[in-house]
């Protein structure tokens, strides 16, 4: 009934700076402009008009050039900021549209029974005798037991069936893993999902991808699965 076992492709996307943003950054720019040419003529107007006997401080209105050249050069850096942060949110969203249809692992304990199977991975950092929960999505339990793991991944099937014989329906379920190891001390036992991407919000930043009905950011995908090849690409 039960058995312990031991990219993406590629989609475009768009995103812009709004246009509202990018209307007060060139208002503001105009303004200081403009205000530098007023500091200016007065500047000028002063140095022609100076009393001999008393000119101008020069290191105060040298100051306050350098403060204008100071103010304008933030202010283009903040433009060139804003465009790189909007060209990296077009890039996730590229990225994340890539996602949908491939099959990847997280980390989670819901998973789908499909066809009389479902599947979890453990991992336990030594050998223990693991306690097995499985419970549907209203929290009532499909089945239960004991079995004994090694330390490291190893995948875990369930073949929908109850501890009474009974053939659950297909749907989600949720595993819960409890692990003693030969000193009868309590050790952790870690579960992951192997599931396809049913699609992405592009609304949130980042994007976020749904799996089997959670929500998973893409630096929480682990590995992606080659189609029909059964192996695992690990994700930075």
């Amino acid at each position: 009934m039960t058995a312990i076992t031991s990219t993406p492709l590629s989609a475009s996307a768009t995103a812009a700076a709004s246009s509202s943003s990018s209307s007060s950054s060139s208002s503001s720019t105009s303004g200081i402009a403009d205000n530098f040419q007023t500091f200016l003529t007065l500047l000028t107007t002063q140095l022609q008009n100076q009393n001999p006997l008393d000119p101008l401080d020069t290191n105060q209105f040298t100051q306050q050039l350098v403060q204008f050249a100071q103010v304008e050069q933030q202010m283009k850096s903040n433009d060139q900021l804003t465009t790189l942060v909007s060209l990296e949110q077009s890039a996730q969203s590229t990225t994340a549209l890539a996602y949908v249809g491939a099959t990847v692992v997280v980390d989670g304990a819901t998973a789908p029974l499909a066809n009389g199977s479902a599947s979890w991975n453990l991992n336990v950092s030594k050998p223990a005798s693991a306690t097995v929960t499985i419970t549907d999505s209203t929290g009532q339990t499909a089945y239960s037991g004991t079995f004994t793991v090694n330390p490291g991944n190893q995948s875990f099937t369930w073949d929908g069936r109850g501890n009474d014989g009974k053939q659950w329906p297909d749907g989600s379920y949720t595993l819960t893993a409890t692990g003693v190891d030969a000193n009868g001390q309590s050790t952790g036992i870690s579960t992951e999902v192997q599931a396809q991407v049913d699609s992405v919000d592009m609304t949130q930043t980042p994007p976020v991808l749904s799996v089997n009905g959670q929500n998973y950011t893409m630096d929480k995908i682990k590995k992606i699965v080659r189609p029909g090849s059964g192996t695992a690409t690990t994700t930075n």
